[in-house]
């Protein structure tokens, strides 16, 4: 098989769909590599990197396109790469396709097979393609709120930690998946005064067996939401439903109860956010305000530290993509029930039910579009 990686266009993007040494594995298990031309750049990966590794550079991304049996990527495919994806090609990325009718649609009419990293499962219920990028949205969302905060920025000017005789910011985190768990532990290494709030019992009784002397947690009621994010200097939204638009938890309204330059960090802003107010931003102009709030909504935090992320990303994505490269997708995704959770397009039809709920499009079983 031939895999092809094209370089990154989403604004501000600077992570590669596969390192060197993914290259170098999938060479070694028999298969050609297409890499464009400056691809691994941005995350500090030259073209004789990947020469070096067995594979080809090819001039543009059309290149990559027109010869690939299957494509390899980090964001979503845009309008334009969309456009270069023919009949029986497999594309193999983030998708987040609930909050993306536009997206939806020109993948269903491309006749492609698209496999979401975001919706891949495994045997202990979790997300494993989603992690890697989760840890390291969730250890960024303190960073770049604490920097929101800076009075420069539109924030309230409140130092993180505090100092003596200063208390330090009070920080609310809704949701205590692998985000929110993250965001928890590096806002409370920061010094903040943190609070996780999720609606699961064994979830929070697991982050007070673990982070108890850490962080705080409080069952996600709406009357507690409310009660928090009203003294909160910096509230992280971390809520997932796998595949599917993120539940708005506060509305605009909401934003009047808040201190005026109160930072709000939408984590979720990929599958459409978790605030009524939040809006996709990018990295080159992360931050905006609306009554007094400051919102950072990027939609690809990871890509700010792309070398990490790449590296954390390709680690979790290289097993699947040997396993499709080996047997080809139908056959990868009959053997592992788990992988076949993560396609979501196939010869025309949607296969993935939680994107179909969200925008109103009929849905095939993924175990059917095996047949197809």
């Amino acid at each position: 098989m031939k895999i092809g990686c094209p370089k990154e266009i989403k604004p501000q993007e600077f992570r590669v769909g596969m390192t060197p040494a993914t290259a170098g594995e999938v060479v070694r298990h028999g298969h050609d590599v297409l890499i464009e031309t400056g691809a691994g750049m941005g995350a500090g990966f030259t073209d004789e990197d990947y020469i070096a590794a067995g594979a080809e550079i090819a001039p543009d991304a059309e290149s990559v396109f027109a010869a690939a049996d299957m494509i390899v990527k980090v964001k979503e495919p845009q309008a334009v790469e969309r456009k270069r994806l023919r009949e029986g090609q497999v594309l193999f990325t983030y998708l987040h396709l609930a909050p993306d009718p536009d997206q939806t649609r020109d993948l269903i009419a491309s006749g492609a097979t698209c496999i979401a990293y975001e919706t891949v499962t495994d045997d202990r219920g979790g997300l494993p393609l989603l992690a890697p990028m989760s840890e390291v949205a969730g250890r960024l969302a303190p960073q770049v709120g604490a920097w929101t905060l800076h009075k420069v920025n539109g924030g309230r000017g409140v130092l993180m930690g505090g100092v003596p005789g200063v208390g330090p910011a009070n920080v609310v985190v809704i949701g205590g998946g692998v985000v929110g768990t993250h965001a928890a532990r590096i806002a409370a290494g920061m010094g903040a005064d943190v609070t996780v709030l999720d609606r699961s019992l064994p979830r929070l009784r697991y982050l007070d067996d673990t982070f108890g002397g850490i962080f705080k947690n409080r069952y996600a009621s709406a009357a507690s939401t409310a009660e928090l994010i009203a003294t909160a200097d910096m509230v992280i939204g971390a809520v997932l439903i796998p595949g599917a638009a993120a539940p708005k938890l506060v509305s605009r309204s909401d934003l009047a109860t808040m201190k005026p330059g109160a930072a709000i960090v939408d984590v979720a802003i990929d599958q459409g956010g978790c605030f009524e107010t939040s809006r996709a931003t990018t990295h080159e102009d992360p931050v905006y305000e609306v009554d007094g709030i400051m919102h950072y909504c990027v939609a690809n935090m990871p890509g700010a530290v792309a070398r990490t992320s790449t590296i954390a990303l390709t680690n979790a994505t290289m097993p699947y993509l040997l396993d499709l490269a080996d047997k080809g997708w139908k056959q990868a995704c009959a053997d592992d029930p788990h992988l076949l959770e993560g396609l979501n397009v196939h010869a025309g039809k949607l296969t993935y039910y939680a994107v179909g709920k969200a925008l109103g499009i009929d849905v095939t079983a993924p175990s059917l579009a095996l047949k197809l």
